[in-house]
């Protein structure tokens, strides 16, 4: 017999011959409950009113009811009296029992604060739910007894009074205890007899296991489990080594995700307190009047100026970084010509890099209705991420970007190159990782966040392309992206 039928007999045995026993157990307390409540008279009676004694419910209940009922006969405007009632609720032998004073909608007293929010609501209007003798309502839901008494106060308001019973456990406790003890021996016998049958072929793997996972609770993920069985057993040892080694992997990843998170807070405090620093010694340079002349006042203002765009760029950079952290970057794919749309984009950066006394050339050698999906807005920031990052690392007098845009059939090869000091061999596969920076010791000018661009290969392995960079210390950096072309299909005749 396979374990698997070893414990569908062990399961059918424990589980169903209790719960038909069981089931058996309350069927017979429903009916004998159901004969000792008939005839009592109490609105929407149904088995959640099945309580421990009812009568006792409704004892404990008339016996305050009947008390404020002889009160509103001699004097009505006492139970407009606070005093008077905290006295009668705190002479109130059971302690599931309390009063609650409705003037007009609002509650003027509850001697059971929480309780009395939790049914005030569904009290009944004024002469609506009056009690007589021997009646009352019961709320199946909240398990509360109610009866109401109407009265008027001093001032002519509309005041109901209410008594209030919490009906208690379902099960009268003798019946209860037996029960428990009929369940308790038929399952003291049903495993004294399937014990023996399953325990060689399932308490020593079982109990390995068990120490197994205590080794995993105590973070030992080096505990390792071999074994050659076949079946449900070797299943769970060659399941738990699976988990064991998912675990171990997630914890390491989670180790070097925490570890970039807090270089991620170094790199972005390292890099904001420069600019920070600086605005706050020109904005005291303002303060204390060393801008005396015009001309200083705006080159101060301009600084500053200058310097708050540097911590804007970080910080947006900071946001679309938790956006590919979290996948959430929007993307519009379109049809876009390659020609036109990577001139428009040369001509853009060119004003900034005219500026910047960087000379910028640009080649496109593929046909003029070369077409590629792609997001513009997007693709924009692939491009001017490299650019910014090749800005950073120009250090020339003269420096030089080249664009060129080149044909491989069915795709297109985008290339931007500079002259700057380039990378070294051994820091070029790493330059795409996030918070990676080939200059650990840089300044605000020179580092950013260290995900400019792992951004960039983000987005363009999003487009189905991919990335990568060749270099040469003291030469220059070429970064290479390849996009697929957008060929439509034609229809044969």
């Amino acid at each position: 017999m396979t374990f698997r039928t070893r414990l569908r007999v062990t399961f059918i045995t424990i589980i169903l011959l209790p719960l038909a026993l069981t089931a058996l157990a309350f069927c017979g307390i429903g009916l004998y409950l159901m004969n000792v409540q008939k005839g009592f008279p109490v609105d929407r009676l149904d088995y959640g009113a099945m309580t421990e004694n009812m009568q006792e419910v409704v004892g404990a209940t008339d016996g305050v009811y009947f008390r404020l009922q002889e009160q509103l006969e001699t004097d009505p405007f006492r139970l407009a009296d606070k005093e008077y009632l905290d006295m009668v609720n705190s002479q109130i032998v059971r302690k599931t029992t309390y009063i609650i004073v409705r003037k007009d909608q609002e509650l003027f007293y509850a001697g059971n604060q929480e309780a009395a929010e939790a049914i005030f609501h569904r009290l009944p209007p004024f002469g609506e739910g009056a009690s007589t003798v021997g009646s009352g309502i019961y709320y199946d839901e909240l398990d509360k007894f109610v009866k109401q008494l109407d009265f008027f106060f001093p001032d002519g308001s509309q005041g109901s009074a209410f008594v209030v019973t919490k009906v208690n456990s379902l099960i009268s406790r003798h019946l209860l205890v037996d029960m428990l003890v009929a369940i308790f021996l038929i399952l003291v016998f049903t495993s004294l007899m399937l014990t023996w049958w399953i325990r060689r072929g399932v308490f020593v793997p079982v109990n390995e296991l068990n120490v197994a996972m205590r080794k995993i609770k105590e973070g030992n993920l080096d505990y390792s489990l071999q074994t050659d069985a076949k079946g449900e057993i070797g299943d769970l040892y060659r399941n738990y080594e699976d988990m064991r080694l998912r675990l171990k992997e997630t914890t390491e990843e989670n180790k070097e995700s925490e570890k970039q998170n807090r270089e991620l807070v170094s790199n972005i405090s390292h890099d904001l307190k420069t600019p920070i620093t600086a605005i706050k010694g020109y904005v005291e340079g303002i303060m204390d009047g060393v801008a005396v002349t015009p001309e200083k006042m705006d080159k101060y203002i301009k600084t500053i100026y200058n310097k708050a765009n540097d911590m804007e760029r970080l910080i947006n950079e900071l946001t679309y970084y938790s956006g590919i952290d979290n996948n959430r970057i929007p993307y519009n794919f379109h049809r876009i010509n390659v020609a036109d749309y990577f001139g428009d984009c040369v001509e853009e950066v060119g004003l900034d890099l005219e500026q910047r006394n960087v000379e910028l050339n640009y080649s496109n050698l593929v046909k003029p209705d070369t077409i590629v999906i792609a997001d513009p807005e997007q693709m924009k920031k692939v491009i001017n991420n490299i650019i910014s990052n090749s800005i950073k690392y120009i250090d020339k007098v003269h420096g030089v970007i080249d664009i060129r845009i080149l044909d491989e059939t069915d795709s297109i090869r985008i290339e931007i190159e500079d002259n700057g000091k380039g990378i070294a061999q051994k820091d070029l596969p790493k330059i795409f990782e996030r918070f990676y920076r080939t200059d650990a010791s840089r300044n605000s000018a020179q580092g950013g966040s260290g995900i400019g661009l792992s951004i960039v290969k983000k987005i363009v392995e999003d487009h189905g392309g991919y990335i990568w960079a060749t270099s040469r210390e003291d030469e220059g950096t070429c970064m290479h992206f390849v996009l697929r072309k957008y060929i439509e299909l034609q229809d044969e005749p």
